[in-house]
This record gives structure tokens, C-alpha cells and sequence, in this order.
């Protein structure tokens, strides 16, 4: 699976901003999906997943309320929408795939088999 993600940039505090992340190569609904973000000198941590089929998700808590994850399996794209960006979401955010035959989220890093090549978001105060 080859993933590429889009949609970061620089903006102020409290504003929006989705990622999208599209994938290619394979059956993109054989795959749990999630979005990492990795900030200098922090390790990379899970931000949001999401199932083969769309239903079950998971959330940081340090995102849950502002981020929502969801997918598009006709179109192989999964996206991050990030509402009331605070200085602490800058990271560089990567998208991830896992291939999996169960329903669930897969919340390791080392369940991913398949990482995209990060977008940098830039959130200033």
C-alpha cells in the first residue's frame, strides 16, 4: 500500500484544518487506518483510528472532541479533521495502514504495516 497524506500547513490557534490521506496499491477496506503525529524531540504517538469498516474509533485524549477521524472506502481515502488547533497539535502527522480480518482499531504502532510520508502542521498562538 502506497499512502500519501495532504492538507497540512501553518494557521493560527482555533482554527480548522483536514488531512487527507489516499491510498493506493491495494484493497483499501482490508485495512485499519490511523493518524500519528510525531513533534522535535517527542515520540510518535497515535492520534486517531479507525476500523476496516468505519465504525469503531479510537481518540487520544489529548484530540478527543476537536479531531475526528472517518474514511471514504469507494474513493481509498481516510481523513483527520482537526477543529480548535492549539500549539501543542504542531507535529508532523502521518497516516498509517494495518492490515487486519477483525473490525477493531488497531492502536500500536508496530501494528501498522504501511506509513505515509508525513504533513507537517504548524499551529502558532
Amino acid at each position: 500500500v502506497q499512502l500519501q497524506a495532504s492538507g497540512g500547513g501553518l494557521v493560527q490557534a482555533g482554527v480548522s484544518l483536514r488531512l487527507s490521506c489516499t491510498a493506493s496499491g491495494r484493497t483499501f477496506s482490508d485495512y485499519a487506518m490511523g493518524w500519528f503525529r510525531q513533534a522535535p524531540g517527542r515520540e510518535r504517538e497515535l492520534v486517531a483510528a479507525l476500523s476496516r469498516g468505519g465504525t469503531v474509533k479510537f481518540y487520544a485524549d489529548s484530540v478527543k472532541g476537536r479531531f475526528t477521524i472517518s474514511r471514504d472506502n469507494a474513493e481509498n481515502t481516510v481523513y483527520l479533521r482537526m477543529n480548535s488547533l492549539k500549539p501543542e497539535d504542531t507535529a508532523v502527522y502521518y497516516c498509517a495502514a494495518a492490515y487486519t480480518v477483525s473490525g477493531a482499531v488497531v492502536r500500536t504502532t508496530v501494528g501498522y504495516n504501511y506509513w505515509g510520508q508525513g504533513t507537517q502542521v504548524t499551529v502558532s498562538s
